[in-house]
């Protein structure tokens, strides 16, 4: 798997691609895409990183892997290429914006580029998955997690007054890596329909990520 990805970034992990762990994890993702059907597109496994350069982060949500149905993952978490319908998560997600914000969301697709490239670090913790039925979590425990870890170290270590919005227990694990001196982290249940009831809903993060953006001198969110 040759690594095409954003050059600062790339210069950040630049110790993590040259790894024993990633190279056993390269050659597990190589031979996946060459014999099954592996989601995203090889060309959008680093889409968050090639959209959000490490000193443009400004936010960084946290998803379990990438959606496992046709035309769907495209390399940012929650988001869906522009025309799918939107997974329920997204929704959730949208009504809650609709709800701090007093606007209409939802008639807005469901791709999220627009807050990537605003600054909004849109990272799975897994980055490939192989598609089909049941196959959520199939590319979990191969490098991945490991991965994704080294990149929120680099951030909490070299960036500060970052916005964590960390959605469900599975992304509150990244908070252990996070200074939280220097950064906001927001936690609270994922958007997913089985928990948005128990705490997404009602959340604020929106605005109050906003309010610490502004606070601290940054131009804030258009979500």
């Amino acid at each position: 798997m040759e690594v095409k990805i954003e050059e600062s970034w790339k210069k950040v992990l630049s110790g993590e691609f040259e790894s024993e762990y990633f190279a056993k994890l390269a050659g597990f993702v190589r031979k996946a895409y060459r014999t099954g059907v592996v989601y995203p597109p090889a060309k959008f496994i680093f889409e968050a990183f090639n959209r959000t350069p490490f000193d443009k982060v400004k936010v960084v949500v946290i998803g379990q892997d990438p959606y496992h149905n046709p035309r769907q993952a495209h390399g940012l978490c929650f988001s869906v290429q522009q025309g799918v319908e939107l997974p329920p998560s997204l929704v959730n997600i949208y009504k809650e914006l609709e709800s701090e914000y007093g606007t209409p969301f939802l008639g807005r697709g469901g791709d999220l580029s627009r807050w990537a490239d605003q600054g909004v670090l849109l990272l799975n913790a897994t980055l490939t998955v192989s598609g089909g039925a049941n196959m959520a979590g199939s590319h979990q425990g191969k490098g991945w997690e490991t991965f994704t870890d080294a990149v929120i170290r680099e951030l909490s270590t070299r960036r500060d007054r970052l916005v964590y919005l960390l959605w469900g227990s599975y992304a509150q694990r990244k908070a252990a890596y996070v200074d939280r001196a220097k950064n906001l982290v927001l936690e609270c249940a994922h958007p997913s329909p089985l928990s948005a009831h128990r705490g997404f809903f009602g959340c604020g993060h929106f605005r109050k990520c906003n309010k610490y953006l502004a606070a601290n001198g940054l131009t804030p969110i258009q979500w």
